[in-house]
């Protein structure tokens, strides 16, 4: 299965997932609708969103790559802000923002799709970033991910 490490943008993997529950909420019979509240919904999707933006620009601050792709190309180890708290801010924000969805599309089936979202991106795109991180940064990095969290 390597050839789908770092191989699909996780802007796709959100994108897909977005998608994905539509799809469930357009197509699938419910049984019972999730009625929740815009004020939890908009206050999470903000969450999310500001948690991305958060990790996109300590990045471009420090000048280091942002590439998915790429993460050997990172010139920098962001350990301040936003990454004291998670290690991955912008998939973070991406689950926030997925669990929005979620809420607000009302199938509680779409619930399904998060842990499957947290699944892949561990497996394909957070693990081979970290194995990348620790071959250029060795210690540094090792001390931080024992300090900070993959996630949350």
């Amino acid at each position: 299965m390597k050839t789908l490490e770092l191989k699909i943008p996780p802007a796709v993997v959100f994108l897909f997932c977005i998608g994905l529950l539509w799809l469930l909420d357009s197509y699938l019979p419910q049984l019972f609708h999730l009625s929740v509240s815009k004020w939890i919904i908009r206050p999470l999707l903000a969450l999310g969103v500001l948690t991305g933006i958060a990790g996109v620009i300590q990045f471009a601050v420090k000048s280091t790559s942002v590439n998915p792709h790429k993460p050997e190309h990172a010139s920098f180890l962001i350990t301040s802000g936003v990454y004291r708290l998670s290690r991955n801010p912008m998939y973070l924000g991406m689950l926030f923002i997925l669990l929005a969805a979620v809420l607000k599309f009302g199938h509680p089936i779409g619930f399904i799709v998060l842990p499957l979202y947290v699944l892949y991106m561990n497996r394909f795109q957070i693990i081979p970033e970290e194995e990348a991180m620790e071959k250029k940064f060795g210690e540094e990095y090792r001390k931080y991910r024992r300090n900070v969290r993959r996630w949350l």
